[in-house]
Formats: C-alpha cells, structure tokens, sequence
C-alpha cells in the first residue's frame, strides 16, 4: 500500500507541475519542510524573513508512516526550499522533488555526512543539525540576497546554542562513565552515543519494531531482564510508537523504579528544537542521577 501512496504522489506532482516552479507568501520566501522539527531549525536560520511551513507538525504522528495528501505534494513542489530528513526517513519528500530537480533543498542526512543505512534520527545529531542550519543559511541567501547578512547571522548564534547544547551532553557521558540503556525503539541512538550511553536493547529487538512486527521472546525477555534487574540506569520510550511490547518495557521501568525518559521524534506541542533537545537533556540528566542515588 505504501508504494501506491508514493506513486500517486508522484502522479498529482506531475499534475502540479504546469504551476510556477518557486513559491512565495507575501514575498517572502517560502520554505517547507518535512517537519516540525526542521520546520523550527529553519525558523530559526530565516527569522522573519522567510515563510516556513511543515508538512508535519502533529506531536501524534509518526513520520516513518506518513502518506502525503495531494495538497502536501503541491507544497513541496511550489517550495523554494524544501528542507527535510532524508535516510529513507521522510520518503514522500524524496518522491515529490525527484519530479522536480530543480528545487532547492536541504537534506540533513546527506548534509550531515551520514552513510547508507546509518540511523535516520539525525535530528539527535547536534553536529548534523549545525551543519543543516549553516545550509540553510546559504540556500536562503541565494534565493533572498538582500537578507543574506540576516540569515548567516542567525545561523551562527543557532550553531553556538547547538553548541551549548551539545556541551551538556559531552558533561553526561563524563559525569556517569559505564551507564547503559534499553530503547523502546532507536530514535536516540546519536544522544546515546553523545552522552556515553551504552545501548544494551538487542537488535533483534530493533528490527522487529523497525518492521511494526512484534519482538522474538527471547528479545523481550532479554529487555525486561535487564529492567528489571536493573542492568540498566535508564529507559528511552518513543511515545510514538505505541505496541504491547512497548508498553510491557515501560510498564516494567515503572515497576521497577527505573526512569523512563521520552525521545520523541517530532516536537512537542508549543515548544521549539531548542528547548525541546534542552528538555531532554535535562530529563536523562535527572534520570541518571536518580538512578545512580538508587544504586547507592
């Protein structure tokens, strides 16, 4: 099914196609992105010089599974910049700008340097979000010179924030050498690896969830061994994902007492990129902690 939907995308971008190649709102150049969370990286680079709209910005959805509308696939084919994940992440942009060459675009996961099959949740890769928000600045001010100064500036205090950000994760991994995890799924693994997590989830485990399939036994009794032993300091839940077997880990974190801390993978409702990879940081950093006063 999800290849019909890709290819009637394709099929209403060829009907678009006879519209203008670029759009704009009020002038301004209009930006879209996959979703929120680029949508709030990109605001953040054009300031209010742009118009930036995301394709999803529902805290509920998942975008693994998300089929475009025909009035998405528009959008993206009016863009004068499409910003979006890449990775086989968000595939209904991808089907839309291979009609449509000409459109400018930033893709985080090939901004980012990240190889074939790599995870796809690049957006918990400060270093690759940096890099996406130094792209956008420089495909903005190609189509917008006269705010070219602006949007480079923008950019950079957004990359020293990233910085900040990223900083707090390094001092993570320094504070709490050896601690390790389990992950209802693998939408953090780039925070794990910053902060000096060890991910001890199997990945049997990862790959039937990754293919909406229910894990092997062995798998699952394996997880709920090491939470309930506490073999591990911390759960990482994707609310997004919701599964009996999910629900069985973090029934059994609960249980247990060991914290569970949410990896969402779009933003929550009212809160922008910053604040919402701020938030988590600070949650995993109370998480630890009480899992370290515990082990006292």
């Amino acid at each position: 099914m999800r290849g019909v939907a890709l290819w009637l995308v394709a099929a209403v971008v060829v009907a678009v196609s006879g519209c203008a190649p670029t759009g704009s709102q009020g002038g301004k150049p209009d930006v879209v992105t996959s979703t929120d969370v680029w949508a709030s990286v990109a605001t953040a680079v054009a300031g209010d010089h742009a118009h930036v709209r995301p394709i999803i910005d529902n805290p509920a959805e998942d975008p693994h599974s998300y089929d475009a509308s025909p009035a998405d696939a528009a959008a993206i084919a009016d863009a004068q910049l499409v910003v979006y994940n890449g990775g086989d992440y968000d595939r209904f942009v991808d089907a839309v700008l291979d009609q449509h060459a000409d459109i400018k675009r930033v893709n985080a996961f090939t901004v980012g340097g990240h190889q074939p099959h790599s995870n796809p949740h690049v957006f918990y890769d400060l270093d690759t979000v940096s890099a996406v928000a130094g792209a956008v600045a420089d495909r903005l001010a190609a189509i917008d010179p006269d705010h070219a100064v602006d949007y480079r500036s923008n950019a950079q205090k957004f990359i020293g924030q990233v910085h900040a950000l990223a900083n707090t994760e390094r001092g993570i991994a320094s504070a709490h050498p050896g601690a390790a995890s389990v992950a209802t799924e693998d939408v953090a693994q780039y925070l794990e690896s910053a902060t000096g997590l060890t991910d001890n989830t199997p990945e049997g485990y990862y790959t039937a969830i990754g293919a909406d399939a229910e894990p092997a036994p062995a798998d699952m009794a394996k997880v709920l061994d090491l939470v309930n032993s506490h073999g591990v300091q911390v759960v990482l839940f994707n609310p997004q994902t919701d599964t009996p077997a999910v629900h069985r880990i973090v029934d059994a974190a609960n249980s247990a007492g060991v914290p569970v801390v949410e990896v969402r993978e779009t933003l929550p409702a009212g809160v922008d990129f910053l604040t919402w990879q701020r938030q988590t940081i600070d949650k995993l950093t109370a998480a630890l902690l009480k899992s370290s006063d515990h082990a006292s």
